[in-house]
């Protein structure tokens, strides 16, 4: 199930990639975006890093180092009933 997941999430991440252009005209600009991330290409480009984190995590998911990763930060603070 997890493979079936990563791999919507793939392509979601995909999709807000290669069509950024179309988010930014249809959604709007990010105004934090443009003054952060560049004058006129901050919205996009802050797009575009969504989808590339998207596709990244999707596949550490897959692959079982985003709940080693995951477990390994939050296990000190989770305490379990033994």
């Amino acid at each position: 199930m997890k493979y079936v997941i990563g791999t919507i999430v793939i392509i979601i991440g995909f999709l807000i990639t290669w069509k950024s252009e179309w988010i930014v005209n249809n959604l709007g600009r990010i105004a934090w975006a443009d003054n952060h991330l560049g004058t006129e290409g901050g919205s996009r480009l802050f797009y575009k890093l969504i989808g590339l984190a998207m596709i990244i995590l999707s596949f550490m998911y897959m692959g079982g180092i985003l709940q080693s990763i995951l477990g390994a930060i939050f296990k000190p603070t989770i305490r379990t009933l033994e």
